[in-house]
């Protein structure tokens, strides 16, 4: 039997809730939730409203959440032509999935190397996915010497009623170099909306320097096209090399990337202690990190903000006490017409759906948290369905006993 819960928002801004948050590190699943929105305006109930008599305002149903499927350790999803979907599991494992919930597993997937954040990661469908079949995944590869690295390859993905078969699996990316360590791989995959190029976010490998080092496409942006070579107008593509392929660089670990409604490319990345952001892509240009950034060291010696460097992109909104974001969309559908064209970020130590809005109702800014809502278990990715619903993969265990659910919202 599937299962509901009710999301419910307040008429009014809620009292600031306290919190205290460890950081942006993607810790495992069993971390805990204590943040709050710093400016909080929604607040979510599973099934009940507070008792009579308690100090809150009158409530309103915004969203049913419908549980259809569960997986282990889901990492992230996109939807077919047909209206199923394709969700990784990060131990190695691809499966189709109906919308009730009927899963088939898809053969072939690559070997991966599983352990810390990496394994399995991302899928993208081809532009011309209906004509041509082929398909993009991101995966950790192991290197020598106890190093490793994230990459990207294409296949051809022949589907059947009950599951699948991937092959002519092709490498068109790898992070360069491999390293030591299992954090911050990032490997989000994004297709341009005309379909000519594909944007890859790729994470520091909590390795700090890389981010500011352009012989290493660690901590960057990535543009290329669709068969791994680099586009001839790259702001760098006249340095060759891994250079060629940076679109942005001074990036932590970009979980989310997405283009809104006139093609602006946006991305949330996790900070150190403090400081998760959500950003502007521009090309060519600086975020930073780790030269600045509105978080700390988790050693507790400060880092400088990004107003005391103007020369760096600061962050549209940025988030202390920390939300881990994972997941982004940029909403165009019509079932939450208040929430079109909204950005709809997973959390994961926060344990929330965050609504970013581009119409501030605070403070007279442009961009900010404008709702939160919370899930009671850590959101990994968030995807909008053919008909503008929202479907989110919870985190899971390996052992499979908590989390790793497929959430479908709709409006209560």
């Amino acid at each position: 039997m599937p299962s509901w819960t009710t999301c419910l928002l307040t008429s009014a801004a809620l009292l600031a809730l306290t919190a205290c948050e460890g950081g942006g590190a993607d810790a495992g699943p069993s971390a805990a939730a204590d943040a709050a929105p710093s400016q909080p305006m929604a607040k979510q109930q599973t099934s009940e409203p507070e008792a009579d008599g308690a100090d809150e305002e009158a409530v309103d149903a915004i969203f049913t959440t419908e549980a259809v499927a569960q997986f282990s350790e889901p990492w992230a999803m996109t939807f077919l032509p047909d209206g199923r979907m394709l969700v990784t599991e990060k131990p190695g494992a691809l499966y189709v999935v109906t919308q009730s919930g009927d899963k088939g597993e898809i053969t072939g997937v690559p070997t991966v190397d599983y352990g810390g954040q990496g394994g399995f990661g991302d899928v993208a469908l081809h532009p011309q996915f209906a004509d041509n079949g082929t398909i993009y995944v991101s995966y950790v590869e192991a290197g020598e010497d106890d190093t490793r690295g994230a990459v990207v390859a294409r296949g051809q993905l022949a589907l059947t009623d009950a599951g699948g078969t991937l092959s002519d699996l092709e490498v068109i990316w790898r992070q360069n170099p491999k390293v030591t360590g299992r954090g911050h791989y990032s490997h989000r995959i994004l297709f341009t909306p005309d379909g000519q190029h594909i944007f890859i976010s790729s994470g520091e490998r909590q390795k700090f320097d890389p981010a500011q080092d352009m012989q290493q496409n660690l901590g960057k942006i990535i543009r290329l096209n669709h068969d791994g070579s680099v586009p001839d107008d790259n702001p760098f593509a006249d340095q060759g090399g891994v250079t060629a392929e940076i679109w942005s660089l001074g990036h932590r670990n970009i979980l989310g990337i997405a283009f809104d409604a006139e093609g602006q490319l946006w991305e949330h990345e996790m900070g150190p202690k403090g400081g998760d952001e959500f950003n502007r892509i521009v090309k060519g240009e600086n975020y930073g990190y780790p030269t600045v950034s509105n978080g700390d060291h988790y050693d507790g010696r400060p880092m400088p903000d990004h107003d005391t460097r103007p020369e760096f992109m600061t962050p549209e909104e940025s988030w202390t006490p920390v939300i881990s974001p994972a997941g982004l969309i940029i909403y165009k559908g019509n079932q939450f017409p208040e929430w079109t064209g909204s950005a709809l970020i997973g959390g994961l130590s926060s344990q929330s759906l965050i609504r970013v809005a581009f119409d501030c109702p605070l403070d007279n800014r442009d961009i900010c948290e404008a709702e939160r809502f919370n899930m009671n278990q850590r959101i990994r990715e968030v995807e909008e369905g053919p008909d503008g619903a929202i479907w989110l993969l919870e985190d899971g265990s390996s052992n499979g006993e908590s989390g790793g659910r497929l959430l479908k919202l709709t409006p209560a």
